[in-house]
């Protein structure tokens, strides 16, 4: 798990963002839409993140389409300790109000 945050949060041009969306969703689950409100950022910036994070287990969802919620997975809310150390270790300060759209 470590090296996939490193990859997905410290190594990579989106790894803030995709940090933003995980603390949020650490808070309460969440849709594309009200992530993209929350974190001020473009919807289909926002859909790109999760995707990816789905794609590597980090993310998981119930619903369909635009009502499709997301929550962390069990294996990611194991590791949030090593999220948080990855974020300090890369330099990565986030907040979840309006950053930059980078993809």
């Amino acid at each position: 798990m470590r090296q996939l945050l490193w990859w997905l949060i410290g190594g990579s041009r989106g790894g803030k963002n995709r940090l933003r969306i995980v603390r949020v969703l650490q808070t309460r689950p969440m849709n594309t839409n009200q992530l993209s409100n929350e974190l001020d950022l473009n919807y289909k910036t926002v859909q790109h993140h999760l995707e990816v994070l789905e794609e590597n287990d980090v993310v998981t969802t119930r619903g369909d389409n635009y009502g499709k919620m997301y929550f962390l997975t069990d294996r990611m809310s194991e590791n949030l300790d090593i999220l948080e150390e990855i974020a300090e270790q890369a330099d990565i300060e986030t907040d979840t109000e309006g950053e930059t759209d980078g993809a």
